[in-house]
């Protein structure tokens, strides 16, 4: 009986202690994006290719405030898609200096075949691209030649 109660106890640590983990690592996967205009947004920042390929795929909302940041290893031209995203996407991408240099507003969500989904933007070299929920870019005056802070 106490033997049991002592690994119940130690898994129950154990499993505390992982979610502690995870917990600080989302957080070291988030950054502060601050816009022009003096807005914050936290974003989730994505570096690994398989992360990068998922993205916001299977996500049913994105909150205002909130967006995901994408960092190639190098400057390039990065078509983007929205194959398995649910949600219309403000696409931006950005220059090594961080300054906007293309801007694909509300991506509508690719319901169909892989194959059939089109591909949006990657026309200007880029070294990052932030997505935002629909209409965020608009609503935070978002232009072409503005400097983001990150």
């Amino acid at each position: 009986m106490v033997r049991t109660c002592v690994v119940a106890l130690l898994l129950a640590l154990c499993g505390a202690g992982c979610r502690r983990s995870a917990t600080v690592l989302d957080e070291r996967n988030t950054r502060t994006v601050v816009l022009p205009g003096g807005q914050k947004i936290r974003v989730e920042v994505m570096t690994h290719p398989t992360d990068m390929m998922r993205g916001m795929m299977f996500r049913d909302s994105l909150e205002p405030d909130r967006g995901m940041l994408f960092i190639h290893g190098s400057p390039g031209n990065y078509p983007y898609w929205m194959y398995q995203v649910r949600i219309p996407l403000d696409i931006i991408w950005l220059d090594e200096r961080r300054r906007i240099v293309e801007i694909y507003a509300n991506a509508p969500p690719c319901r169909t075949k892989a194959s059939e989904c089109p591909s949006y933007g990657g026309n200007q070299k880029a070294l990052y691209v932030l997505e935002l929920a629909g209409g965020m870019a608009e609503k935070y005056g978002l232009r072409i030649g503005d400097v983001l802070v990150f």
